[in-house]
């Protein structure tokens, strides 16, 4: 079996602050990394704690550093190779939802769905599949994605909404939520209608809670999804289905957004910023309102400066099942 090369785990506040001593003792030198807590590198490992409480462990030094520093110092306990026997969930035969796309400006918004079962969990031990913003390399997402899609006994399934079909959408629903959970419903329901490709069946569907309530993509499901229980939770890309699925849906939105810059001839950026709403007026001056919406997210705030509109009053961040605009 080949190295470990990629570890993941939580740790509790206290086990964090053993391991940020255990960096300094070891002479790890300090990194900054976004969202992270502390990081650190040294010679063949890199070593990140996100404020999220997850752990990151990379690179050829991976299974020395765990077994020999994380395991005894840290976690106090042998996890390696027992992860299954600690935590038989992990194993189990489920579906993963993920999106890419909801908060660029350029481009579709991309649903994905995996079914993934015991042997593939296995076959992907050692290869990196993580959630896709824990990954900055397009090439590496291509590469996992052609690895997720081609691993024998995975079921996958992408639905990208065009930004046409998304603007419309918008419009009727008046909120991204709905727009979501109409795309998450549209991956179940696609998956379970290739039930036969999976061995054994699937026991639940998991995808991240984006609304208040858990009932707004309750209500999307479809008749096939109805018959699969849905788990819906906050920081989903933690479980392999789920990270699979973001991948698959970020190698989507890349492809499509780059397909998008070629017809207009410029290279269309990600996310939304100045450079961002810099190349929203350029195209909208050169190719009009109508073309805007081909390629680009209108309900964002980007698209009214871009076109010389009035903003609406910006409003206090609230918890509800609705996105504000952007």
């Amino acid at each position: 079996m080949k190295p470990l090369t990629s570890y993941t785990c939580k740790l509790t506040d206290e086990q964090a602050a053993t391991l940020k001593s255990c960096l300094a003792a070891r002479n790890f030198k300090p990194r900054e990394v976004p969202y992270a807590r502390f990081a650190g590198e040294k010679e063949k490992t890199n070593v990140v704690f996100y404020e999220s409480g997850k752990l990151v462990v990379q690179g050829k030094g991976t299974q020395e550093f765990v077994e020999f520093v994380l395991e005894p110092e840290v976690l106090q306990e042998a996890r390696l190779g027992y992860e299954a026997v600690l935590n038989p969930e992990l194993l189990l035969p489920r579906i993963g939802v993920d999106e890419s796309g909801k908060g660029d400006f350029f481009g579709p918004m991309c649903v994905a769905g995996v079914y993934v079962n015991a042997s593939v969990i296995n076959a992907w031990q050692d290869a990196g599949v993580r959630d896709s913003k824990n990954i900055s390399s397009d090439k590496k997402i291509s590469e996992l994605a052609k690895l997720i899609r081609e691993t024998p006994g995975c079921v996958t399934t992408v639905v990208p909404i065009g930004n046409e079909a998304y603007n419309r959408l918008y419009a009727k629903m008046r909120s991204v939520n709905p727009v979501l959970a109409w795309g998450h419903a549209r991956v179940i329901e696609n998956l379970m209608g290739q039930k036969h490709r999976m061995n054994p069946a699937p026991v639940r569907a998991i995808s991240d809670q984006f609304a208040a309530s858990k009932s707004v993509v309750e209500k999307s499901l479809m008749s096939l999804g109805r018959a699969i229980e849905l788990v819906q939770r906050h920081k989903a890309e933690a479980d392999l289905a789920v990270a699979a699925a973001s991948i698959l849906a970020r190698d989507e939105f890349v492809t499509r957004l780059a397909g998008l810059g070629k017809e207009y001839g410029v290279e269309l950026p990600k996310g939304a910023g100045a450079n961002v709403d810099a190349l929203a007026k350029e195209l909208f001056l050169t190719h009009g309102a109508d073309a805007l919406a081909k390629i680009a997210k209108m309900h964002f705030r980007t698209a009214l400066r871009a076109q010389g509109l009035p903003e609406p009053p910006k409003t206090e961040w609230r918890k509800s099942g609705a996105s504000k605009i952007t």
